[in-house]
């Protein structure tokens, strides 16, 4: 944690480019390293025990997400929404709400009338939440405000930074702040796991996460996501075809998982726009939107982030009853 506290230290005086350089350099080298634990790692794929299967018999779920990290992102959302509603498909959207824009209640309002999902994104998306345990316990009584005001029940950190124990601190349903496997995140350790999973409010979170459904005592489920962002396929490894995207998602509904992704408003060039080192076209994830229809519709269950966590708690809420816990994930370890 100290190497990550001093990258948000000196973060603000590396202009954009510089540090975008500077992780796709070491992305592409790391790549190499991490083949056999990314995009897939051995083991993810088992499930929960007593996993009761998705609603309706669905052979896997669906959940698409976004974080919204600048004005360029927000100006992005409602044609980002558009396309996704031409296409058939709902999203969330996670938004910062002491960040570097405004969040307008008319934005607000018109993704939860049109079927979306609104989230909170950090609180400041400085990399700073967690720097003590006394400043989060502050921090989060201001995020458990916009809880309220924006009738959200979801929470993402910025960066992916997570410490599962102190979310306990927030007023959540679930937490999107971590992965399965992502070896060039700032925090890369990944939970091993393809399916939701229940952190309990107890003393053995502090420590690690039980991979487990859920249960009465208290506690929120954990969304991790399962296909790479947007900003690492595209941007950093440079891809210009979301065959990962593909590759992965054929796996997970092989193994009938929770195929969750993060796409960024800010990263996306529409038609018109001009061309940037920091944004990517918007076809390769409207390409990967078409072949989840074409291939598999309707064998997926297609629902937003706060309705997993639902699913997963009605799933294994037995009163009196421990809930049950997969097996330990495979070894993490680079080979």
């Amino acid at each position: 944690m100290l190497r990550t506290r001093l990258y948000y230290r000196i973060k603000p005086l590396v202009p954009a480019s510089i540090r975008l350089a500077i992780r796709r350099w070491f992305a592409l080298r790391k790549r190499e390293q991490v083949r056999d634990t990314w995009p897939i790692m051995p083991g993810s794929e088992r499930p929960p025990e007593g996993w009761p299967g998705w609603p309706e018999g669905k052979q896997f779920a669906l959940v698409l997400t976004h974080d919204v990290e600048g004005p360029a992102g927000l100006e992005k959302v409602r044609p980002l929404a558009e396309l996704e509603m031409k296409l058939g498909f709902r999203s969330s959207f996670n938004l910062i709400p002491e960040g570097r824009y405004t969040v307008p209640l008319a934005l607000r309002t018109w993704l939860a009338d049109h079927g979306f999902e609104v989230g909170v994104h950090d609180l400041r998306h400085d990399g700073w939440l967690y720097r003590s345990r006394e400043d989060f316990a502050r921090n989060a009584s201001r995020i458990n405000q916009y809880l309220k005001d924006w009738g959200a029940v979801g929470f993402r950190s910025g960066f992916m930074l997570h410490n599962l124990d102190w979310l306990h601190d927030l007023n959540i349903q679930y937490d999107a702040s971590t992965f399965d496997t992502d070896p060039f995140e700032p925090q890369p350790d990944g939970v091993g796991t393809i399916f939701p999973f229940w952190v309990p409010r107890s003393a053995e979170s502090a420590v690690k996460p039980r991979l487990s459904t859920i249960n009465h005592s208290g506690g929120y489920v954990e969304l991790p996501y399962t296909l790479v962002q947007d900003s690492t396929l595209l941007l950093l490894l440079g891809e210009r075809h979301p065959d990962i995207w593909f590759q992965k998602l054929d796996w997970i509904a092989c193994y009938g998982g929770m195929a969750l992704v993060n796409v960024h408003p800010d990263y996306l060039r529409f038609d018109g726009e001009p061309i940037s080192a920091r944004t990517s076209a918007v076809e390769p994830y409207a390409g990967f939107l078409e072949y989840l229809r074409e291939r598999y519709a309707p064998s997926f269950w297609h629902a937003l982030p706060k309705e997993v966590a639902a699913f997963a708690q009605r799933a294994f809420c037995t009163p009196g009853q421990s809930p049950p816990h997969r097996p330990e994930p495979a070894s993490k370890a680079v080979r």
